[in-house]
């Protein structure tokens, strides 16, 4: 069996670590041993910060999305409801005018026009 030291830490560091050992590991000696291989494994000082915590990542990231979702409300606006319009006013489906085959003759009374008339005497002279 190993012997014990006593270290001493102010009583509200102690309760703290007793705290955090009792819900994480099965005694305080496991739970300091892993804290220090941990530190010591991935070369980093516990004072240093590791980075931004997974709320300001969260958070970021829905600020962005929201932009996101913004400009493509905008692309839809200016850009792809108008060309799409445009495309279904090209692509309509409009019967063609049927033009007649050059066999076909109409027998239609056409009216000539004539372009020059005697002049007509407006006065009542014989």
């Amino acid at each position: 069996m190993d012997s014990f030291i006593t270290i001493r830490f102010k009583r509200a560091t102690a309760k703290r670590f007793q705290e955090f050992s009792k819900t994480h590991f099965k005694s305080h000696t496991e739970a300091m041993a892993t804290m220090l291989d941990f530190f010591f494994c991935n070369e980093i000082s516990p004072r240093e910060k590791l980075g931004p915590t997974g709320r300001t990542i969260e958070a970021k990231l829905l600020k962005r999305i929201n932009a996101v979702i913004a400009i493509m409300r905008d692309m839809e606006k200016t850009q792809t409801k108008p060309t799409v319009a445009m495309m279904e006013s090209l692509f309509q489906a409009e019967e063609p005018k049927r033009k007649p085959l050059i066999l076909e003759k109409k027998f239609t009374e056409e009216r000539k026009e004539v372009r020059f008339q005697e002049k007509r005497n407006t006065s009542n002279e014989p």
